[in-house]
């Protein structure tokens, strides 16, 4: 804990998923040019990588949230709760942000003892009984709604800016763009057929281009088969990259073809052009910050449904290679150096 107090000391409490810990960065940019607080964060482990080392903030917890699943992840919750709720005395909080809105981001926003805790009035499981001021988020795009806390904390929030920590030079050394076919739920991803006719068609438009296929290491086989069917020599970095250096890959990368995963909003926070593939999930409420015109989707009346399971998926298959490769040619300045025949 610092000595000093002529700053005020905040928590902000964001432990996943990669999409959502993105989504925040904007408030942690606001909050630290407000020049008011001391930052830490509480992250979850396997998530605290893309921010270790990050000069705007003072701290990182890491927690472990494997150990709170199965039958005995209650009792072990509550007891890890004992112990942050002593650490989290001894820094003196005096505001904490539950920007995850559950029940037990809710417990550990009131343990912590700060005078002020915020959180969203319409968040999930009951955690609103947990903070003593909060607004509604609304239904808007993640960062919009995590910005709506600032003005709780006597910030008026400004320009939307993604802050990352340095990051690691690219390993790849030829031009590239990227494709990332996995995702966390099976409803949002695209048939590994669509995938490797489009990285077909997309050679013969862009030959000096090479995919680089990311993802984690259960994303292995998908990126094997992808890469077989598509007939093109692809360079497979799946479950080979830390988050810092698959941020440095997506920063240099031309373009990105994706699902809707969390490595898209980390290339969309880095301007990187994106092309989603979106079915039961909702582009106006996750879309890549700031490309939402980029996203390719079917206009049918069951979606968005954000079901993870699902008899036919028609609204993923039903986007077709051609109309992929048609947006693309669409945003021809992005090729500004590869020009399409």
């Amino acid at each position: 804990m610092s000595e000093s107090r002529d700053k005020k000391r905040l928590l902000i409490i964001k432990p996943s998923s990669l999409g959502d810990i993105v989504h925040t960065l904007p408030v942690l940019s606001q909050i630290y040019r407000s020049g008011e607080f001391y930052i830490d964060w509480l992250v979850a482990s396997g998530f605290d990588g893309l921010l270790r080392g990050h000069p705007m903030l003072n701290r990182l917890w890491v927690v472990s949230k494997d150990r709170w699943r199965g039958p005995m992840g209650v009792i072990r919750f509550f007891r890890d709760v004992i112990l942050l709720k002593m650490s989290f005395r001894r820094e003196a909080y005096d505001v904490v942000l539950d920007i995850q809105g559950l029940f037990r981001s809710g417990i550990l926003t009131f343990v912590s003892g700060a005078p002020l805790r915020v959180g969203f009035s319409d968040a999930r499981e009951g955690s609103p009984l947990f903070y003593n001021r909060s607004t509604a988020g609304g239904k808007t795009h993640a960062v919009e709604r995590y910005l709506k806390l600032l003005p709780l904390i006597g910030i008026v929030p400004g320009g939307v800016e993604f802050p990352l920590p340095h990051l690691p030079p690219t390993p790849v050394r030829t031009p590239y763009y990227v494709v990332a076919p996995g995702a966390r739920w099976k409803t949002k991803i695209w048939p590994t057929g669509h995938f490797s006719e489009t990285i077909g068609l997309l050679k013969h438009m862009l030959p000096s281009l090479t995919p680089v296929i990311v993802g984690g290491a259960s994303d292995t086989e998908l990126a094997k088969e992808i890469s077989e069917m598509s007939g093109v020599e692809c360079i497979d970095l799946t479950g080979r990259t830390d988050l810092k250096t698959l941020a440095s890959v997506l920063k240099g990368a031309r373009f990105m073809l994706t699902n809707d995963s969390g490595p898209m909003h980390l290339a969309a926070a880095m301007d990187t052009p994106v092309f989603a593939i979106f079915g039961p999930t909702s582009e106006e409420l996750t879309g890549p910050y700031g490309q939402i015109q980029n996203v390719l989707k079917t206009d049918l009346p069951c979606r968005p449904c954000f079901k993870r399971t699902c008899e036919h998926t028609s609204c993923m298959n039903g986007v077709r290679p051609e109309e992929v490769i048609n947006k693309i040619k669409d945003s021809i300045s992005i090729f500004n150096h590869s020009p399409i025949d």
